[in-house]
């Protein structure tokens, strides 16, 4: 089955309905207060700005708020500027930490029509100065050089049945979820000493061993780690190895 998402035009940021015509809720602008204000909306009223195909897969595979809140204030705690997120959806979790921190976030998404409903939604809550959505596949597009990188385990899709599946428009298949965990090691490798990295609920494979966590929540409905690069180890010195 093939999930048709709805189009939609721009609200204004005053506007009191949510995009796709639903019952009416908080306006935007008390749920960007809010959480500004470090106060979390129900997901619910959140979502009701998103389009109603996206409001029913949210639960499952979009960032809950309380995570995207927990997750801005240890990046404004370690002064991180700079975030990709890997596999952003909607856009709900650089929507989300954008209004409750101050970091740039990058959302890197291979569905054309979840890119258009992140952008919409960033221009609604009017944090679209520090959020950008880049249409593209992990591996095939080049990512901005960030202080940090977030994954809520965007590639367990791939295992999951075709009802539980976003829509059927992209490949999904055990081959893709192993190629985008290789991916997702060689950018965390190459990354320069003191890149951070935050999962929830993992991302489906180990990171590589010179990243170190230095906080965890596990009260959340999953476990979220941030975890950092550190120096690179010294490898010991063997008989053959040159002096100094």
């Amino acid at each position: 089955m093939t999930v048709k998402l709805v189009r939609f035009s721009d609200p204004q940021p005053d506007e009191l309905t949510p995009a796709d015509g639903l019952a009416s809720g908080p306006p935007a602008r008390r749920i960007a207060e809010a959480l500004r204000a470090g106060r979390c909306p129900a997901d619910r009223s959140f979502d009701r700005f998103l389009p109603r195909e996206l409001q029913v897969v949210s639960q499952q595979h979009w960032t809950p708020l309380r995570v995207a809140m927990r997750a801005a204030e240890w990046l404004g705690e370690l002064d991180v500027r700079t975030v990709v997120d890997i596999g952003s959806g909607a856009g709900k979790f650089c929507v989300a930490a954008a209004l409750s921190g101050r970091c740039h976030f990058t959302g890197l998404e291979q569905r054309p029509r979840l890119v258009e409903a992140a952008r919409a939604l960033a221009r609604l809550f009017q944090v679209d100065e520090r959020t950008s959505f880049v249409e593209g596949v992990l591996g095939e597009t080049q990512l901005p050089v960030a202080d940090a990188y977030y994954l809520y385990n965007p590639f367990d899709e791939n295992l999951l049945g075709e009802g539980e599946q976003i829509d059927t428009e992209v490949e999904h298949s055990t081959e893709r979820f192993a190629r985008d965990v290789a991916h997702v090691k060689q950018l965390l490798g190459s990354a320069r000493v003191g890149t951070y990295v935050i999962t929830y609920n993992g991302y489906g494979g180990l990171l590589p061993p010179a990243y170190h966590e230095v906080r965890v929540d596990r009260e959340l409905p999953n476990v979220l780690r941030l975890c950092r690069k550190a120096q690179r180890e010294k490898r010991p010195r063997t008989a053959n190895s040159p002096g100094p």
